[in-house]
């Protein structure tokens, strides 16, 4: 099992704020299933101010290379992406078109002897 971490700034409006966790509170099926089928074992979202941490833990082959092509393929999901990005701001160290940016692990109890 594979475990990542990323992080995503929301707009600074409590008003999106609340929009963006009631539409987590009920997550479209089909995004579940596209979850699920990319190799996504488990995935926790947590907010602090405007800022999110996304946890995921995933089976050993899963990709995020292969992931953003099947979600580039999959309406349904360019369908929740287009949506989300209403509520979404990007990092300010993001590139153009990046989201999600992969934070870099820096501690581990369990490395720790």
């Amino acid at each position: 099992m594979k475990q990542f971490a990323l992080a995503l700034d929301l707009k600074n409006d409590p008003h999106l704020i609340a929009e963006y966790e009631a539409h987590h509170q009920a997550v479209w099926p089909e995004i579940l299933e596209s979850i699920k089928a990319s190799g996504i074992l488990e995935c926790c979202i947590y907010r602090i101010e405007n800022r999110l941490t996304m946890i995921l833990n995933t089976t050993d082959e899963f990709d995020f290379n292969q992931k953003a092509i099947n979600d580039n393929n999959n309406p349904k999901v360019q369908e929740w992406e287009t949506l989300m990005w209403k509520y979404q701001q990007a990092m300010p160290t993001a590139h153009p078109g990046e989201k999600w940016k992969l934070l870099k692990l820096i501690f581990q109890l369990s490395n720790v002897q």
